[in-house]
């Protein structure tokens, strides 16, 4: 008969047996570390840099023209389609010239026929049969009958209304059957010259102080481009650049801002007025500059931080300053040396402290809008 402590026992001997099997072998085999995180970084290297700045403006029409009408009449038909491109001196509107031919013919038989007296009258002054005062008489007519017909015949070339410059037409302000210039000027369209186009912003003065400070200084150099780049809304640069086209000499009372305009081609009319936009124009020459990506500079209560690889692969937070751009990239004046590692992607993947892998970042090619043939 087994006694109580017999499970016991067994339990004993079991745990003894064990322990030998493993003897001579005392560590457990190591668990497979996880690797380190993966980051991309770029290496920051000095250059002379175009230092610019990014405004926002809005697209105006290089030339405006509004279609009025300058006889009176009633619209028999319109010439035109809504929206298209038309030519200097098109036919825009047929206004009813019945009037206007009849007055046309009518000038041009009373030209014709003040003439004729004045050719009978040249011979007959000379004999003295008619005076020199129905002579100069007959000459007033004659100039008379010109203007009368000139006018005539503006009249008769304005009923047809045509186009004053070039340009895409908008929409029709008046339709078949409307009565137009009876007092007034009436407003039957608008005519838009978009190839070029003229892209309006504004710089606030104390950025230029800035900028001649430094120019002064010899901080900074002037910058030797007149080019501009327009970037649309979507971020994507227009594949054409501008050029600066003025400045106001004098800086706006109400708002402390200096005026300017660019001027960009236009051929495939993507470019609309009315369209908001920003423009890029480069301001100075940043000397022996380090510049980063945007997206790896970081703020924080402290100020702005970039997250640098050391010596030992670890990710160390670094204060740094930026002092302008040049394109979408941060210039930094200070917190930075020439040949750090920079970290631009996978900033999410690990705490500063922690060992990283880091690999070369290739900026991704901005998208440009295809040029129209």
């Amino acid at each position: 008969m087994a006694t109580p402590t017999t499970p016991l026992l067994c339990t004993f001997v079991l745990t003894v047996l064990l322990t030998g099997c493993n003897h001579g072998n005392d560590k457990a085999p190591p668990t497979a570390g996880m690797p380190p995180p993966e980051v991309e970084v770029i290496t920051v290297s000095a250059a002379n840099e175009t230092q610019t700045q990014d405004l926002p403006g809005r697209l105006q029409a290089y030339r405006t023209a509004q279609v009025r009408a300058r006889v009176e009449g009633i619209i028999e038909k319109r010439l035109f389609q809504e929206g298209s491109d038309v030519a200097a001196g098109t036919s825009l509107f047929k206004i009813n010239a019945r009037t206007y031919l009849a007055t046309a013919e009518s000038a041009k038989a009373d030209l014709k026929l003040a003439r004729l007296t004045l050719d009978r009258y040249k011979p007959l002054l000379e004999i003295k049969a008619v005076s020199q005062q129905e002579y100069d008489q007959a000459i007033a007519k004659v100039k008379q009958a010109e203007s009368a017909l000139a006018r005539a015949e503006e009249d008769l070339e304005n009923a047809s209304v045509p186009a004053a410059i070039s340009g895409r037409i908008g929409r029709a302000q008046v339709t078949e059957g409307a009565l137009v210039g009876k007092g007034d000027a009436t407003l039957l369209a608008t005519i838009e010259q978009l190839n070029p186009i003229y892209a309006n912003f504004t710089q606030a003065g104390a950025d230029m102080l800035r900028l001649r400070l430094a120019f002064k200084a010899g901080k900074l150099k002037k910058a030797d481009s007149t080019k501009v780049e327009l970037l649309l809304e979507d971020g994507t640069v227009y594949p054409l650049p501008g050029k600066l086209y003025f400045t106001d000499l004098a800086v706006d009372q109400s708002t402390g801002a200096v005026s300017l305009r660019a001027e960009f081609p236009n051929p495939a009319r993507d470019l609309l007025p009315g369209m908001f936009v920003r423009i890029r124009f480069p301001e100075a020459e940043a000397l022996n500059a380090l510049k980063v990506p945007q997206r790896a500079v970081q703020s924080n209560p402290q100020g702005q931080f970039v997250m640098v690889v050391d010596a030992e692969s670890k990710a160390v937070m670094t204060p740094v300053k930026t002092g302008g751009m040049t394109g979408s990239d941060f210039i930094i004046t200070e917190g930075l040396k020439d040949g750090a590692q920079v970290i631009v992607n996978g900033l999410q993947k690990f705490r500063p402290g922690s060992v990283i892998k880091a690999v070369p970042w290739n900026a991704p090619t901005a998208a440009k809008p295809a040029e129209s043939k």
